[in-house]
């Protein structure tokens, strides 16, 4: 018997050119999966963040919707003093309040939805009533019940109102 002949199948020789093209075809498969794991880890890295600050414009905002009833109850207290009244120093300070509390929104990146005198917009208004009156344009707004608020260009509280009909 010959000896080539008495050798197992796995144990032959394969022609070197094509073990190198194996390696060479392995080491690209090894290479892509290590190119398509470092995008996809760079996506979740993306990702991750995104919902990092999502979560915490949801608490801020959260925590704002929880002041701004105080908010409406100062501008409509300032609404109701008499005209002869406004200049006292007592108005003076809680107006200045109400500017405070509009400039600490600001710090937050929270607008407030401009109402009165505005055409009504489904997306940001909330209407509460309609009302008749002669000279305005249906669907413009004529009252402000409570304020409405955006953070990021999307409505975290719509503002409730009276429209014209």
């Amino acid at each position: 018997m010959d000896d080539q002949q008495q050798q197992p199948a796995d144990t032959m020789q394969i022609p070197e050119d094509q073990v190198v093209a194996n390696l060479e075809a392995k080491a690209q498969e090894h290479f892509t999966n290590w190119q398509r794991s470092v995008a996809d880890y760079q996506n979740l890295k993306k990702q991750n963040e995104k919902d990092r600050q999502e979560v915490v414009q949801y608490a801020v905002s959260n925590t704002v919707l929880a002041f701004t009833p105080i908010y409406d109850n100062l501008k409509r207290a300032v609404k109701h003093i008499p005209a002869e009244q406004l200049e006292l120093d007592w108005v003076k300070g809680v107006t200045h309040i109400i500017k405070q509390f509009e400039d600490a929104l600001q710090l937050f990146s929270i607008e407030i939805i401009p109402t009165i005198g505005q055409p009504f917009d489904h997306t940001k208004h909330h209407a509460v009533s309609k009302m008749k009156k002669e000279g305005i344009a249906t669907d413009t707004i004529l009252e402000e019940v409570k304020s409405g608020f955006i953070m990021g260009g999307k409505v975290i509280e719509p503002a409730q109102v009276v429209v014209a009909e």
